[in-house]
């Protein structure tokens, strides 16, 4: 009987490594994956775009550069505040989960809100998606293309963290959801360095 045993358990499919939450973390990764390839065909149309243009403008002369340096240190703190939340609630604080999800939650809201500014200052300046008074019109084009979808995938973060934060309010949110905090973690970190690709390409070089 005990051969038997040992050969039914031999031959029974093993049991699949893959959590609900595991999968939870996998479709991220795909869906990560797949807005990647976006914003990387996004950004490498730019860089053909600028380099087939006779008179594209030097970026440093029409954005501003001291704004968006500091747009990009709120995102890289917001990350940092995202990591504590992750942490506090892998221990079970519940208060600290709170307290560093608000805090990345405003770095969100401020980075949208000094984005807006950003552009109605460009604005009111002539450059549009169709119109660039300093040069060639592709410039607005792939400008507001480009940080405009950006700034889409900030506001989906913020909305998706805000959810956490008043499930948290709530006290919905325990030590056992922890890989869900974690997985919402991976999506703000991307946005942050996506944001860093960003900043270089169309502001810096």
């Amino acid at each position: 009987m005990s051969q038997v045993a040992a050969i039914t358990t031999a031959v029974e499919p093993a049991e699949s490594p893959l959590t609900p939450e595991s999968w939870g973390k996998l479709g991220m990764w795909v869906f990560l994956a797949a807005d990647a390839m976006s914003f990387g065909a996004l950004l490498a149309g730019y860089g053909a775009l600028r380099y087939g243009s006779t008179d594209w403008p030097l970026p440093s002369s029409v954005l501003g550069i001291g704004l968006t340096a500091f747009m990009t240190f709120l995102l890289i703190s917001s990350s940092v505040t995202m990591v504590l939340a992750l942490v506090a609630i892998q221990r079970g604080d519940l208060r600290g989960l709170r307290t560093f999800l608000s805090l990345t939650i405003l770095g969100g809201l401020m980075f949208l809100g000094m984005q807006a500014y950003e552009w109605t200052h460009l604005i009111h300046r002539g450059l549009t998606l169709t119109g660039n008074p300093f040069g060639a019109a592709l410039f607005g084009t792939t400008f507001f293309i480009i940080t405009g979808f950006h700034g889409a995938h900030v506001t989906g973060g913020v909305i998706y963290l805000s959810c956490y934060l008043v499930r948290a309010l709530l006290g919905r949110v325990t030590q056992a959801n922890a890989n869900a905090i974690e997985i919402a973690a991976l999506y703000w970190h991307f946005v942050d360095l996506v944001w860093i690709l960003v900043f270089t390409f169309v502001y810096l070089l």
